[in-house]
């Protein structure tokens, strides 16, 4: 059994811990961090909380998706001052009776000494025995503006509350993180996020106004990640187009030779399901290396058929030549493909398993694509002639007696 297996078993034994903050159990593809993380933000701090709550309880509904944590319940115990009205009698603001507590417990500067090449601080401060506990404070005594010395329950009133450990800020308003991690063989992450946005988000903001959620972490590197690829993806189809359009001098039969990319991704995504392995960036990246394998059959097949009309071989003729006797060539170059790629299919170790959609993309991709190329690329060359005789192409007379046939 893998990693991620015995991780899920583990969590089932374990349990609720009652009074755990935080448990957890990764394994080692899960480094790059949550698999699911949303960043709440808001002008009121007191909305954060309660919608955080809701976006965790939501997540929670859906199946695969664990070790949920909500950045609202990362909370310590903080002691607050408040400066009471006697204070001011006294001379004493805020900034001044925080400067005092600080010089008692952290330490004022008195001076600094020379020590060959470093200069060492000289702090003034309680000793150790007196500022170790909150009575220490509470005993503690302030000195006035006049230089007397009141007890600080005088002058200020201290109590214990809960607070966040951070606080992070978006555009200046006050942010909450609720991350959760994935199973990503039972759930996509993506369509969880995705799921929240569309779903909860218009809810939330009509109950909380001026509330908002971003994806951050995972969520929004594979988003970014996304659109970089798409728009590579075009730039790759453009430049597989100008390559084919140079050498054939048509700028249709290019769009031929393309049309088996689409039934090639077909392939790769059945060899996801037959693998059983979710579609990941790895089986995106193993699209695009495909969209520009498929194409050299295809371009085998369309070559043969050039060169054969060009011979002043008729167009059905050519195209049923083509496809009898570049059957064997096309075939070839493809299993051989797939049995160079079957041995990475084939491993189970866990360095593999990082690789192992993109050569599924490509080994299945390739299969599918030749058997549609044996089938479409014939079919699409004697469409895109009638297309020409439909619109009065030059070559319209030279090819009425073939296609009359």
């Amino acid at each position: 059994i893998d990693g991620a297996e015995i991780a899920r078993r583990w969590r089932e034994e374990i349990g609720d811990i009652p009074g755990a903050k935080v448990l957890a159990v990764s394994i080692a593809d899960q480094q790059m961090g949550p698999s699911i993380s949303l960043k709440i933000s808001s002008p009121h701090p007191e909305d954060l909380t309660a919608a955080a709550a809701q976006v965790e309880n939501a997540l929670r509904r859906y199946e695969g998706v664990y070790d949920i944590r909500n950045g609202a319940s990362a909370l310590r115990d903080e002691i607050v001052l408040e400066i009471l009205p006697e204070a001011e009698t006294l001379g004493l603001s805020s900034a001044a009776l925080g400067q005092q507590i600080r010089d008692a417990f952290y330490g004022a500067e008195a001076q600094r000494v020379q020590r060959g090449n470093d200069e060492v601080k000289v702090m003034v401060r309680y000793p150790r025995d007196e500022r170790a506990a909150v009575s220490d404070l509470q005993n503690m005594f302030i000195r006035s503006a006049e230089g007397a010395f009141v007890p600080l329950s005088n002058v200020a009133k201290i109590t214990i509350q809960p607070a966040y450990t951070t606080m992070t800020r978006i555009d200046g308003e006050r942010s909450i993180s609720v991350t959760a991690q994935a199973d990503k063989s039972r759930v996509e992450p993506d369509k969880v996020t995705s799921s929240i946005l569309k779903n909860l988000l218009p809810s939330l903001q009509q109950r909380y106004p001026g509330l908002d959620i971003k994806l951050s972490g995972e969520s929004e590197e594979v988003g970014t990640l996304m659109v970089s690829l798409l728009i590579g993806f075009a730039l790759a189809l453009f430049g597989i187009y100008g390559l084919l359009a140079i050498p054939l001098r048509s700028y249709l039969q290019p769009l031929i030779i393309m049309g088996v990319i689409p039934f090639g991704i077909i392939g790769a995504v059945f060899g996801h399901i037959v693998t059983d392995l979710s579609f990941s960036m790895m089986s995106f990246f193993g699209v695009i290396a495909l969209s520009g394998v498929v194409v050299n059959d295809s371009l085998i097949m369309v070559d043969f058929i050039n060169s054969a009309i060009d011979r002043g071989e008729r167009l059905i003729d050519a195209v049923v030549d083509s496809g009898c006797q570049r059957f064997r060539a096309i075939l070839l170059t493809s299993l051989t493909t797939f049995f160079g790629l079957l041995p990475m299919l084939m491993e189970d170790s866990l360095q593999a398993q990082f690789v192992i959609p993109m050569a599924v993309s490509l080994g299945f991709g390739i299969i599918f694509a030749t058997v549609i190329t044996l089938i479409l690329i014939p079919c699409l060359y004697i469409v895109l002639e009638d297309v020409k005789v439909l619109f009065g192409s030059k070559s319209a007379r030279e090819l009425e007696p073939a296609l009359s046939e």
